[in-house]
């Protein structure tokens, strides 16, 4: 499982932030025009990015939270310190909720999740602080959600 913690580095921060951004630019969003992108921080120090990449066939969609978790799973990395998500939206956007429980499967539930304004670069250069970044965790935004280990809940006969 992932690791806990909400001590992210100021540079891991930073790295995982750029990340995020850089992967945003391979998003195929010719549907929606939605470019989305994330990038996970592993235990090891290792980024993995995502992009969202959608389908004619709408259901077909994958998200790019989804798109960075699927990689890194599929590559046997499970252990994460933090996610970032960007989209071209000048406000913080949170990831959807077929995202938020995947996120729920694979991170821990106090893991920062850094969702990040599309003008996050000019907000720094303008000396807004922490340039725009809400930081949150999948236990802000799925509450009392359902994991993995609710499957080992004793059952009534």
């Amino acid at each position: 499982m992932s690791a806990s913690t909400w001590a992210l580095q100021p540079t891991d921060r930073e790295r995982l932030i750029r990340a995020a951004i850089e992967a945003k630019e391979f998003a195929y969003s010719r549907y929606s025009h939605f470019r989305v992108g994330a990038a996970l921080l592993t235990t090891t120090g290792e980024i993995i990015k995502g992009a969202n990449v959608e389908n004619a066939s709408y259901g077909g969609t994958i998200c790019a939270e989804r798109t960075a978790l699927v990689k890194a799973v599929s590559e046997g990395v499970r252990s994460f310190t933090a996610l970032a998500v960007v989209s071209d939206v000048l406000s913080a956007i949170s990831p959807c909720g077929m995202c938020r429980q995947v996120i729920r499967e694979f991170c821990a539930q106090n893991m920062p999740i850094l969702l990040v304004p599309a003008d996050y670069e000019e907000r720094l250069t303008s000396g807004i602080g922490d340039g725009g970044v809400k930081e949150t965790s999948i236990a802000q935004l799925l509450p009392d959600s359902f994991g993995p280990e609710d499957l080992e809940l004793p059952r009534s006969q």
